[in-house]
């Protein structure tokens, strides 16, 4: 939902959540002085801005260094959100994306692999930026100090995407803290292509949520 809002903004974006999304309904986006909004039976739902995204990142681990960081991704042993599009253990490849981001040696930084479906391409095979935006989200949720099980919501996503992906193209997904205000958790994240090359930045603030059988 973020990158589809994101894409009435020319260049970088922040996108701001201020209700639960609805989901298979449609929404009126409407221009605003800053940007644009997106209201569901009169009531805000999220409102999007230009954004200057420029967060530090560290160095793209390699391919084989991110896959051995995914076998320890703790959503395998305790996810609050198993269907997540993202992250969820229980989608297939071609229902969801399967990232899994687990701790780099040190532990403050997580990473994956992601090997994009051919599902979420265009008609020239490159990754929708909707998609690209969504690669972006969970991971700087999994790098945060919290204890395992502990469920994050997304209050706000702002990401600048700075090269095309491909379908299949062999990729890394980091996350990493930026710093921590109470229960606010203020996050970045990167996706690079295999050989390091950078390809999108985001950062994001995540808030913990109280536990519940739900």
């Amino acid at each position: 939902m973020c990158g589809r809002l994101a894409a009435y903004i020319e260049g970088p974006a922040r996108v701001r959540l201020r209700v639960p999304v609805p989901l298979e309904t449609e929404m009126e986006v409407r221009r605003t002085s800053t940007g644009v909004e997106m209201l569901h039976a009169g009531a805000l739902v999220a409102e999007a801005s230009p954004a200057d995204v420029t967060p530090e990142f560290p160095a793209a681990p390699s391919y084989a260094e991110a896959e051995a960081a995914a076998r320890s991704y703790r959503g395998f042993r305790n996810h609050p959100f198993p269907a997540c599009f993202v992250c969820g253990p229980q989608r297939t490849a071609s229902d969801g994306l399967r990232i899994f981001a687990g701790p780099l040696p040190g532990g403050e930084i997580v990473a994956a692999p992601w090997i994009p479906d051919a599902s979420l391409g265009d008609a020239n095979g490159i990754v929708r930026s909707e998609f690209v935006w969504a690669a972006l989200d969970c991971p700087g949720a999994y790098a945060a100090p919290v204890p395992e099980g502990t469920p994050m919501l997304l209050g706000e996503l702002a990401a600048s995407l700075g090269g095309r992906i491909a379908a299949g193209e062999r990729c890394i997904v980091v996350g990493w803290g930026l710093r921590r205000d109470g229960r606010r958790h203020f996050m970045g994240t990167a996706l690079f292509a295999e050989n390091g090359e950078r390809r999108a930045t985001a950062r994001a603030t995540w808030f913990e949520a109280a536990r519940s059988p739900r």
